[in-house]
Order: structure tokens, then sequence, then C-alpha cells
């Protein structure tokens, strides 16, 4: 793949900035016009997304408020998956701290992705559940807000409306509706 016609070349990276929730790098690259620079790169842990879809045709979701964009809507449940840590795991765990609902049955991978590839590792992994079962209230007290089964029959007009919080919700949400039509 290096050699592929417009491919970039690394020559490593040193860290600027590193914490637990996010790291900044200054990566020595050669562009595929032979220019060579340090390019800033953004390093975001691993998180992993409960979606769970019940008989009703609804998913679950947390609509509630996003200081960094000052935004309120709806986001799919997960977090993110510490070292050592299993992906389908932490979105099962998640999902129980941060709704009451504790995903029932062995997950279906849906979807990996990087939302925003060019200055950003940001990976995203996706699995569905199609039952849940109430275990009581929302333990994680970061989290909060009003946990609902939204139909998925509004996910287009919610895109529309913005009120689909992040490309990990936005991006689930359509490739779910988008995969069962196939």
């Amino acid at each position: 793949m290096a050699d592929e016609y417009g491919s970039w070349k690394t020559f490593g990276e040193r860290l600027v900035y590193d914490n637990r929730w996010v790291k900044v790098g200054l990566t020595d690259v050669e562009a595929p016009n032979g220019e060579r620079w340090e390019y800033h790169v953004v390093h975001l842990a691993r998180i992993a997304i409960a979606l769970i879809v019940n008989d009703q045709d609804e998913a679950l979701m947390l609509w509630r408020y996003r200081f960094a964009t000052e935004q309120w809507g709806y986001e799919l449940l997960g977090g993110m998956v510490d070292d050592g840590d299993d992906s389908a795991g932490t979105a099962a765990r998640e999902a129980a701290e941060e709704s009451g609902w504790r995903p029932v049955g062995e997950p279906e991978h849906l979807v990996s992705f990087e939302p925003l590839p060019g200055q950003v590792t940001a990976p995203v992994d996706v699995y569905l559940w199609r039952q849940a079962e109430h275990v009581g209230e929302p333990t994680e007290t970061e989290e909060v807000g009003r946990v609902e089964w939204v139909p998925l029959s509004q996910v287009n007009e919610l895109a529309q409306r913005q009120q689909l919080l992040g490309s990990g919700t936005l991006v689930s949400l359509l490739y779910y509706l988008n995969s069962r039509k196939a």
C-alpha cells in the first residue's frame, strides 16, 4: 500500500501532549508531492458503541447535552475501551451503566470506522443487540440524560434536525438501516 499512487510516507512521531483521553503528536511526513514537514495528529481512545434495537423497531438512546458543541440530542450508548478490555464487553457494560438496560445475548459486530482520518485516529466499534433487560436506574453519574426507546423511523428526521450527536450515533444508525434493506 505504501507504494500506491498518492500515498504519504511517515518517518516517526513525537508526542507533544499525552493523557488518558487524548494524545497529540507531531508526525514527520512526506506528502505525495515530495514536501516534508511535521503534521499534527490527534489520537483518541477506541470507542465501543451499543446499538440495541427492540421488537418495536426502536433503538435505545440517551437524550443529553454536549458542552463542547453546545448541543442537545440523542446518542447511542457506549464509551472508551480501556487497555486490555474487550470492545464488545465495553459496549455492553457502558450501555447498562448509562441506561439501566443490559444487552442480552451475543452481540453482532455491526461496523468499525475512523470518523476523521485526515488528522485524527479515533477508532469506533459498533455492536448490535436485539434484546435488553431493564436492570435498574443508570449508575453512571457523568453520563446523565433521558433514556428513551426512539423509533428508527425518526432517524432521518432527527439527523436533519442535527439531533443525533456524533458520528458514532449517526454512522451506526444509518449503517444499520441501510444494511437491513440489502
